[in-house]
């Protein structure tokens, strides 16, 4: 008897398999492990045996960049691409912000926030002709604050100083706890990640750039992932994404900045051996592996036509290495507090589209647009609200959302802002029951659902489907750091409802999907915990000389 053969599934059809599959419903939660034994958890920390190291000198304390001006394009002068403010990028971005002890437990802190705190991101550092710094590839070990020489580059010119940043993911750093959910909090840690870059590089006055001219098998082989003599044995890396560093002033082409300008930097000699960070696995999600295999490719970005929206006037003199370093992720908030109308309105404002940070960085119109469940906010009725982040979005979203919705514009809103009120109700039980029961969702002053355009998008390039997780990881990004400066603390929440809240906001289909909750308001600090510093007797020294 002939039996039809199967259709093979198209790229989007695999991700919207995989995205349906991986979420958490009230009935059942999306599969993961059944057991966790914290004492075997992975390695955090990825390093390659057999390569030269460089010693990055910790210099993010000397810089007196405000964090607004780090916010500002060209607010100030540019610090010189050189070794030391390598390592000063490196170590606002990527780097350790602390260590924390609880009775027998240690644990480390990094600049970039992660689901879980497993930080799957990894970064690689690709230079030419960067002084006191060898040509060629290098991986980031943020534990020690060095660069692993992964590849010397044999070219040689007088060309001015660059350097790219190339990120990629160690899936099962998260898959390890959160099984196969896990590769949408990888997607979401890229976009922290590249949020990170974007405010470390206004630190020190560059501009970083999305490079957009590179697919993802030519990236995995410029940072040397897809060779299998370096990963024998060890969990693979998936190549997310690469940024030019732009360190002005530069008289060379901006195409240079581009792949075409980095593709001849891994034309050396290789070295190296990636570390097995998990040596006794006890499950496998092949289900990961599927839909990050469909989700490869590249994509270009496309121009903004929205309106201009007012510029952002900051006047704190806070420096932006307090607010980098000094982020944290609440753990508990104080139910009784209520932030006031005039915060809440400057959060909202930094989630607009403007060529501020971290927007500049970001080549794509706005897909993700936040649905806000406020507690308390001093003039502002409890309820649910929204803030489509363009025109076209308001129009979609009203029709999609449930027909009993307001619309309307709550009083003292500024102009604006495209900020709407839908329901008017105490939805803090809402909030935590969708939000996996977290109190979080509920104690705080407002928690958040990042609705995405889905479907549309996904149907056109699957490679989007990671593109849409880092836009709602760099609108984390910005609340995690404005929240900071405005003397709150944020959380990101993976676990939640996904349908349950959709139905609840009316949303039959799939044309609009959640991708990241976000929670905002006054922390409460457990003084159980000790708080130690990130490299303890290694402050402010000089880089020793490259051991290459």
């Amino acid at each position: 008897m002939n039996v039809a053969a199967t259709p093979a599934l198209s790229a989007a059809e695999i991700v919207f398999a995989y995205h349906a599959r991986t979420k958490h419903s009230l009935k059942r939660y999306a599969a993961g492990p059944e057991t966790l034994d914290w004492d075997t958890q992975p390695n955090p920390f990825r390093e390659f045996a057999g390569c030269a190291r460089t010693d990055l000198a910790l210099g993010a304390e000397r810089l007196t960049t405000s964090f607004a001006e780090a916010c500002t394009p060209a607010s100030v002068g540019p610090a010189a691409l050189t070794i030391d403010s390598v390592g000063a990028l490196l170590e606002l971005s990527m780097g350790l912000s602390a260590w924390k002890e609880y009775g027998p437990d240690r644990w480390a802190l990094r600049c970039n926030p992660s689901s879980g705190n497993l930080h799957p991101t990894e970064a690689y550092v690709i230079s030419r002709n960067v002084p006191g710094l060898v040509d060629g590839l290098h991986h980031y070990l943020s534990r020690d604050h060095v660069l692993e020489l992964r590849c010397r580059s044999g070219r040689r010119d007088d060309a001015p100083a660059r350097l790219w940043i190339g990120l990629s993911s160690v899936q099962w750093r998260e898959a390890w706890k959160y099984g196969e959910r896990a590769f949408r909090y990888c997607q979401l840690d890229v976009g922290h990640a590249l949020g990170a870059f974007r405010y470390a590089a206004g630190a020190l006055g560059w501009r970083p750039t999305l490079v957009e001219d590179i697919g993802s098998a030519e990236l995995s082989s410029l940072m040397g992932l897809d060779r299998t003599e370096a990963f024998s044995g060890a969990e693979a890396e998936d190549a997310e994404l690469l940024i030019a560093i732009e360190a002005p002033p530069s008289n060379h082409a901006v195409a240079e900045y581009g792949a075409s300008g980095v593709r001849d930097s891994s034309e050396g000699d290789w070295m190296g051996r990636a570390n097995l960070l998990d040596p006794r696995p006890l499950y496998r999600w092949p289900v990961i592996g599927q839909v990050s295999e469909a989700t490869q490719g590249r994509g270009t970005g496309s121009p903004s036509d929205f309106p201009d929206h007012p510029p952002l006037y900051r006047t704190s003199g806070v420096r932006a290495t307090e607010i980098i370093l000094g982020r944290r992720s609440a753990q508990r908030f104080d139910s009784k507090f209520a932030m006031s109308a005039d915060v809440f309105h400057r959060l909202l404002d930094t989630l607009l589209d403007r060529p501020t940070a971290p927007w500049d960085v970001w080549n794509f119109a706005p897909r993700v647009h936040p649905i806000f469940f406020v507690h308390r906010v001093e003039g502002l009725e409890p309820g649910v609200y929204a803030l489509p982040r363009h025109p076209a979005a308001a129009h979609a979203l009203r029709e999609q959302l449930r027909r009993d919705f307001e619309w309307t514009t709550p009083a003292g809103t500024p102009a604006h802002l495209p900020f709407v009120r839908l329901l008017r109700t105490d939805c803090r039980v809402v909030a935590r029951t969708m939000n996996c029961h977290q109190a979080i969702a509920s104690d705080s002053c407002f928690a958040l659902s990042m609705l995405c355009e889905f479907e549309p998008v996904v149907r056109a390039s699957a490679w989007r489907y990671r593109q849409l997780h880092w836009e709602a990881g760099l609108l984390g990004h910005v609340l995690y750091l404005e929240a900071e400066a405005a003397g709150l603390r944020g959380t990101g929440i993976g676990c939640y409802f996904d349908d349950a809240l959709h139905e609840i906001l009316g949303i039959a289909g799939t044309q609009f999907q959640a991708l990241y909750h976000f929670t905002v308001g006054r922390a409460l600090t457990d003084d159980r915990i000790s708080t130690l510093p990130a490299y303890p007797g290694r402050r402010m020294e000089p880089p020793r000389n490259p051991t290459a």
